[in-house]
């Protein structure tokens, strides 16, 4: 192989790499996400994204996970400890979105930019269940937040979502 070659040609692990790239040998913005899904399996699980010790229908991570999910056995092959630090809800919107990120043709996963964004929207989930623990709370002050908008005042409201949304795409750069 010259020099060229050499430059062109991919490392990775086993596991790890995008399926449509091993079809293709073309690596795209979306085989990066392929990756982060297994990433995400592999926090969800414990486990490890490639393992010889397992039956043969487990040894790849991602298939086993998606094959789970499919049967309905999630929290089967989720660790523990991850059950016990989230909610059942929060465990499985990570599921769906590694899931989704799995998917064999690369133009049916989300850009990392949306990866990104929904991980923090389930942070900020987790950030604000004082909504469910106290819905008498949350009420008042949702009644005061319209008040201040003057019952549905669109301008301000308009700005308001303007600027949070300003201020997510500026955090979020390329999602890269």
């Amino acid at each position: 192989m010259d020099e060229a070659q050499l430059s062109t040609v991919v490392q990775g692990t086993w596991g790890y790499l995008d399926p449509e790239y091993l079809r293709t040998n073309q690596l795209t913005d979306k085989s990066d996400v392929y990756s982060f899904g297994v990433i995400l399996v592999e926090l969800l699980t414990s486990m490890k994204a490639l393992c010889f010790d397992r039956p043969e229908e487990e040894r790849s991570l991602a298939m086993f996970f998606l094959s789970s999910m499919k049967g309905g056995k999630l929290f089967e092959v989720v660790d523990c400890r991850v059950i016990n630090q989230g909610t059942e809800e929060q465990i499985k919107e990570v599921a769906r979105l590694a899931a989704r990120c799995l998917r064999l043709k690369g133009e049916e996963r989300p850009s990392m930019k949306e990866v990104a964004m929904e991980l923090e929207g389930l942070r900020m989930m987790e950030v604000h269940t004082w909504d469910e623990e106290n819905p008498e709370e949350t009420e008042i002050l949702l009644s005061e937040k319209n008040k201040e908008f003057g019952h549905g005042d669109s301008t301000n409201a308009s700005a308001v979502y303007d600027s949070i949304q300003s201020h997510v795409n500026l955090s979020l750069g390329d999602g890269r």
